[in-house]
């Protein structure tokens, strides 16, 4: 078993690869609030009825706006379980080359995710495969842990 000094130590690839791609995945999030504001602006679509009368425009909704709020709202019920997911994960002692295969594939399906979903939209099964395969590696994750775990 691995000791929490080993695993939490920044000479070790696989937690470099973790606080990297954790730091990219965090900056993603932050990107898409980003992206809501720049597309509510651009489609004068407000929620919020101090914001609509600051624009001199009604309260509505606009559908390039709430492709982007879902794809968001997909990335903070997917991101943080994943987060807990791969710091157990990392605490099994896995090969460096899967971990850090694992971590690189996450974060790109998640791009890949918001890519198809938000910003240019293709149709099915796209955004379904690129869930699937976050969905599946933070699954794998957490079932490696639960059994390096169990007693």
């Amino acid at each position: 078993m691995a000791n929490i000094e080993d695993v939490l130590n920044l000479d070790d690839p696989i937690f470099r690869g973790f606080i990297f791609y954790n730091a990219l995945l965090i900056l993603k999030c932050m990107a898409m609030s980003a992206l809501t504001a720049t597309r509510r602006f651009k489609n004068k679509a407000f929620a919020n009825p101090e914001d609509a009368a600051a624009q001199k425009v009604k309260v509505r909704t606009d559908d390039s706006v709430e492709r982007v709020r879902r794809a968001h709202l997909n990335d903070l019920e997917n991101i943080p379980i994943y987060f807990v997911a791969s710091f157990g994960y990392m605490l099994t002692n896995p090969a460096p080359a899967l971990a850090l295969t694992l971590f690189r594939v996450f974060t790109a399906a998640r791009f890949v995710h918001t890519f198809v979903y938000a910003v240019v939209v293709v149709p099915q099964p796209a955004r379904g495969l690129s869930w699937g395969v976050g969905y599946f590696i933070t699954g794998f994750m957490a079932v490696q842990t639960l059994l390096h775990f169990c007693h």
